[in-house]
């Protein structure tokens, strides 16, 4: 809720639940956010605070102007009280009023938004994965034969009075036992936000024609009941509080999880976009279908507080960028990515808003697919410490071409080298020609061209170093020690193309970027994940070096189709993983048939989903497999009498070994 007359409702109502005319209360009284006070002085704690600019409950606060701060100190003075409280105000929002006006910043727990991108049960499956959702299924089921579910709109409390007073009873008794409101913080047991007069205040406010009560029963007697508003600019719901009558966690758990669901699936008829949870732990907000965190921080003026010591508010630029880069910002709306809108009236985008969410441009924020995306790799295999990087060290690109395209342009000034190791993916030297880089090219040696020459590499001192590994075309892997000492000899930046590396047994270079500020890990969904189509690179950097990229990537290339693709696929990731299983179970088969086929001189070792294969009579065995319908890669121009063929299932693989049988 933005909006200062929602505000003003919201402060009416607590002012009701402290049965006081200005909202003054000590900060160990509010028991919403005892854990986020739990650091300070007991002093601080126990001393009246005038609460301003907003509200203790679910809803965050717009930054109140300098005026409104201003008047908020002459009402602290004029009633004696010597503490100010502005809560829950957006971590990305321009701070500096509260600041000027000597507040300091509390971090409190994130804001959590359930986005309703689609169906309910295929959003909940793409966030928390299908065994998570059958379990919430279950949940809903049982509940749902043994309760009844009813709404009452807040303006028709009145006439029903049952409701109202064991919504009062409940969130009492639950305050007194200690348990959560909802999945807010643990409260002390003294105060709970939403007694009788509370409740009343709020139906006679600005917001009951939107708020509306939900209530379950057992055999007549309510077991749960809980607040929903509408935001005001009609495209989502606030679930301000829920309280339930149960001892039991587990029946608790139950309760609170069927009717989120129960609740998703309602805002979803009623053609809302997102849920709005409230403040939560993350963690458990995601396994409820949570997909949006938003940084809060509570901003308390008192005495014996300082002002932590600032950070920046973006990373500092990395050294390698290259200069051009440092003086322009991150282009347009991306600038934003942080400060969400969705509960804001946006007018800034100049898109049509009668064709429904397709006319919206993606998503911006992608700091929590960034997390699912490192979550899911720093469990397989040969990806230890990738759980050490945050999403700052994470950039989605359209493709992982798109990745090398933009770190080109960002690290590389006219007249500074980019070295490639041929045989390898051309799309390097084509970028690198086409931004006018000279170019330095060091060939692979050795028999399986997988050997670096690391000192010639060094000699030539490139501004920026591509390797391709596991390599394309050949499919083998580099030397790890050949490539540490390249990466900690070089002054320049060196990239490391992963695009095959989850079809290797050896281990990924993900984890080193958190220690080398030269790194960069280029991924990409579109091989292992089977996603080509959604178009998803991942670039793997420190966050200097991510600074450096964004102020050149095209803003809304990453789509919101893709990014629920994605977010599927690495939700449930066990059918991709078992499909690279079967792909190292074909490429040996493929491998082992070949090795033995007359047409074939040799095939390379390799660790990707493609074979390198050295033909007899090169260019007559590839116009017969054109012949028969076969295509392969024909690498011949690369590497002398060579084609690359891809690991296809057993029926296509089948087919090319029996079209090469007849090719001689």
């Amino acid at each position: 809720m933005r909006r200062p007359s929602d505000l003003d409702a919201l402060q009416q109502v607590l002012c009701a639940a402290l049965g006081s005319a200005e909202p003054v209360a000590p900060l160990a009284r509010l028991g919403h956010d005892t854990r986020a006070f739990a650091t300070l002085d007991a002093a601080v704690r126990e001393r009246p605070t005038l609460i301003g600019g907003g509200s203790l409950y679910n809803p965050t606060s717009p930054v109140p102007t300098p005026h409104a701060l201003a008047e908020l100190a002459r009402r602290a003075e004029a009633l004696d009280v010597h503490q100010i409280l502005v809560p829950g105000v957006r971590r990305a929002d321009d701070t500096r009023a509260l600041r000027a006006a000597g507040l300091v910043p509390v971090p409190a727990a994130p804001e959590c938004v359930v986005r309703l991108t689609g169906e309910v049960d295929d959003v909940l499956r793409t966030r928390v994965g299908a065994d998570r959702l059958r379990d919430v299924r279950r949940r809903h089921h049982a509940v749902s034969q043994e309760t009844t579910w009813e709404r009452i709109r807040l303006r028709d409390l009145a006439g029903k009075p049952w409701a109202r007073a064991a919504f009062a009873d409940l969130h009492r008794r639950q305050a007194e036992h200690g348990y959560p409101t909802g999945e807010q913080d643990q409260g002390d047991g003294r105060h709970h936000p939403y007694n009788v007069d509370a409740l009343d205040a709020l139906a006679r406010g600005a917001l009951a024609d939107r708020t509306e009560m939900f209530v379950r029963r057992r055999n007549d007697i309510v077991v749960q009941a809980g607040l929903t508003t509408t935001s005001h600019n009609g495209r989502g719901l606030y679930c301000l509080t829920q309280a339930i009558d149960h001892e039991d966690a587990d029946a608790r758990d139950d309760l609170y999880a069927a009717t989120l669901y129960q609740l998703y699936a309602d805002a979803r008829t009623s053609g809302l976009e997102w849920v709005h949870l409230g403040r939560g732990e993350a963690e458990r907000m995601r396994c409820l279908g949570a997909d949006l965190f938003v940084p809060l921080d509570h901003w308390l003026r008192a005495e014996g507080v300082t002002a932590p010591q600032d950070g920046p508010e973006e990373p500092e630029l990395s050294r390698f960028t290259a200069p051009p880069v440092t003086t322009v910002p991150v282009p347009g709306p991306a600038r934003f990515r942080h400060q969400p809108r969705f509960d804001t009236v946006d007018l800034t985008s100049n898109t049509n808003p009668f064709l429904g969410p397709e006319s919206q441009y993606p998503h911006l924020d992608t700091a929590e697919l960034a997390h699912a995306y490192l979550s899911t790799i720093s469990a397989l295999p040969g990806h230890v410490g990738v759980d050490a990087l945050s999403p700052d060290h994470v950039l989605f690109t359209s493709g992982a071409v798109d990745g090398v395209m933009l770190l080109l342009a960002a690290l590389a000034s006219p007249g500074e080298s980019v070295c490639v190791t041929p045989p390898t993916f051309p799309l390097y030297t084509h970028f690198a020609r086409v931004l006018r880089l000279p170019l330095v090219e060091v060939p692979l040696r050795g028999d399986d061209l997988s050997e670096l020459d690391t000192e010639r590499i060094l000699a030539a001192d490139p501004r920026v170093t591509i390797l391709c590994d596991p390599n394309n075309p050949v499919g083998t892997r580099l030397d790890p020690e050949e490539v540490h000492e390249l990466v900690t000899g070089t002054s320049g930046v060196v990239v490391i193309d992963e695009a095959y590396v989850e079809f290797s047994e050896n281990p990924s270079y993900a984890a080193l970027v958190a220690r080398h500020d030269n790194l960069i890990v280029l991924r990409t969904l579109s091989k292992a994940w089977g996603l080509a189509g959604a178009r998803c690179g991942v670039a793997l950097a420190q966050p200097g070096l991510i600074e450096a990229l964004r102020r050149l990537q095209v803003p809304f290339g990453f789509t919101d189709a893709s990014q629920r693709a994605v977010r599927d696929r690495l939700t449930n990731a066990g059918p991709a993983l078992a499909a690279v299983k079967l792909i190292r179970a074909e490429r040996k088969r493929l491998a082992a048939a070949l090795a033995d086929h007359p047409a074939v001189d040799r095939v390379f070792p390799s660790q990707t989903n493609f074979l390198l294969v050295r033909l007899h009579k090169h260019d007559l065995v590839m116009e017969r497999l054109r012949e028969a319908g076969i295509a392969v890669a024909d690498t011949g121009h690369v590497i002398p009498a060579t084609c690359r063929v891809s690991v296809g299932n057993q029926r296509a693989n089948d087919a090319f070994l029996e079209a090469l049988s007849f090719a001689l």
